[in-house]
């Protein structure tokens, strides 16, 4: 019985060992799950994606507005569509974060290692950049068809900067920049938001790449009016460093630091709130092991005490047993006496 007492406490630290250990499990399982591939191809896929998905998006906003007019719609969806069908081909590569601010939320939430992100933002960039390069480079164009007209609804910008700007100068009005920051920064906590919930073993590359499209396309919804929807600073990076000398009325290397900062800021939000989220669980788990062990203890105290109550109730037993037998034997002595 002591044996048994012993070996069920014993396993109580070893139960409370495993609780604690699952969180980084599972982290690392998260993390794991997207390196199978060396290094080299992984950041090599996130390269070659973000050029990708850039070309496609500054495409449909040079030829496709410069052409035909801003059509929302056609916006929305065609920068979903985007993201979601690149997502899909690369996810199972290097995850398919193609853009800095996932990277950042991904590492911030131990998904991905430090080194990995570093290199994935560096690939997103280079991808982005050139993408815009060869956007500009092969834009047709004349004396009356300059890229001032080609590039205006491709870049990111507020006030002046706004592919809203000379709708709204006519009526004295403008996006400002508390205005481009508030939209892109909830933009930016959908789409991180999405891609996070969706980065994991248990969710598959249809379904992540689906949530990451609907995620892209309603912020685009939210924010192409405002400031031409950013939500990713390797997008708004790679248009905007072959933009600044098209006479454009404002300068987008001068407003590039709010797409930066905004998606950087939208990405630790929601790292924190998902490490608040996990702490929360992991208290909970905490509580419940607490309460199972204490239930654990009880049970063997109370399995004790009985035990104990049958061992003295075996041993009063043995020793009335004992008396009689004495008793007997004194009166089958006093008998043969007697005789």
């Amino acid at each position: 019985m002591a044996t048994l007492q012993a070996g069920a406490l014993s396993a109580i630290p070893l139960e409370k060992e495993q609780s604690m250990t699952d969180t980084g499990s599972q982290r690392a399982s998260d993390a794991a799950s997207c390196t199978k591939e060396p290094l080299a191809v992984r950041v090599g896929a996130e390269l070659a994606g973000s050029f990708i998905v850039f070309f496609a998006i500054y495409s449909f906003t040079t030829f496709g507005t410069a052409l035909f007019g801003i059509n929302m719609a056609f916006i929305a969806l065609a920068t979903g569509i985007a993201y979601a069908a690149v997502t899909l081909v690369f996810s199972k590569v290097s995850g398919g974060h193609l853009n800095p601010a996932i990277t950042l939320a991904a590492i911030l939430t131990g998904k991905t290692k430090v080194l990995d992100g570093i290199l994935y933002i560096i690939a997103q960039v280079l991808g982005g950049i050139a993408a815009g390069a060869l956007i500009v480079r092969i834009l047709p164009t004349t004396e009356t068809l300059t890229a001032k007209i080609w590039l205006t609804d491709a870049v990111n910008g507020f006030g002046n900067g706004s592919v809203s700007a000379s709708t709204l100068s006519s009526v004295s009005a403008s996006f400002d920049i508390t205005l481009a920051v508030v939209v892109e920064i909830i933009a930016s906590i959908v789409v991180i938001a999405a891609a996070m919930a969706t980065m994991n073993k248990e969710t598959t590359a249809v379904s992540h790449a689906a949530a990451i499209g609907f995620a892209y396309g309603l912020g685009a919804a939210m924010t192409y009016p405002v400031t031409g929807a950013g939500m990713n600073p390797a997008r708004s990076t790679g248009i905007a460093l072959f933009a600044r000398n098209a006479s454009l009325s404002q300068n987008p290397l001068q407003q590039l630091w709010v797409f930066w900062i905004c998606p950087i800021l939208a990405a630790a939000i929601v790292a924190m709130v998902m490490i608040g989220a996990q702490l929360l669980r992991d208290n909970a788990k905490a509580k419940q092991q607490v309460v199972e062990d204490t239930a654990v203890q009880q049970n063997v105290a109370d399995t004790d005490a009985l035990a104990q109550t049958g061992n003295d109730a075996a041993q009063t037993a043995a020793e009335h047993a004992e008396q009689e037998t004495s008793a007997a034997s004194e009166h089958n002595a006093d008998a043969q006496i007697e005789q």
